[in-house]
């Protein structure tokens, strides 16, 4: 499954400026790890993030936004953003930021022995 290369270099740029920061292909897609925790992903044209369960709902309601259902379950917490609700720069700054700024509090996942 291809992921959309431009996004992919946009979410680059803009992840360039902070340190601790890994590229991993998985889900079909791209993940970007911030302090060993997965923030932002590309899954084929959409970016996936990881945002605050609290902040899900009003999330979803926004322009191009919707709940991650990967499995075809929905995943609290996460959510896919499409071209059309990250189209301006201040739409997809505002995305990165609840990301990021979830990164802080979210929690790693267990490392596989």
């Amino acid at each position: 499954m291809a992921y959309n290369q431009t996004l992919a270099s946009r979410i680059r740029n803009r992840f360039s400026v902070l340190e601790n920061v890994e590229e991993k292909e998985m889900m079909g897609g791209l993940v970007f790890m911030y302090n060993g925790k997965m923030c932002v992903g590309i899954i084929k044209d959409e970016m996936m993030l990881r945002i605050p369960r609290e902040l899900h709902e009003a999330a979803v309601e926004q322009n191009g936004c919707r709940t991650m259902d990967f499995t075809k379950r929905p995943m609290w917490g996460y959510v896919l953003v499409d071209e059309g609700g990250m189209a301006s720069n201040a739409d997809f700054e505002k995305w990165i930021c609840m990301a990021l700024d979830f990164n802080a509090q979210a929690k790693a996942s267990k490392k596989k022995k």
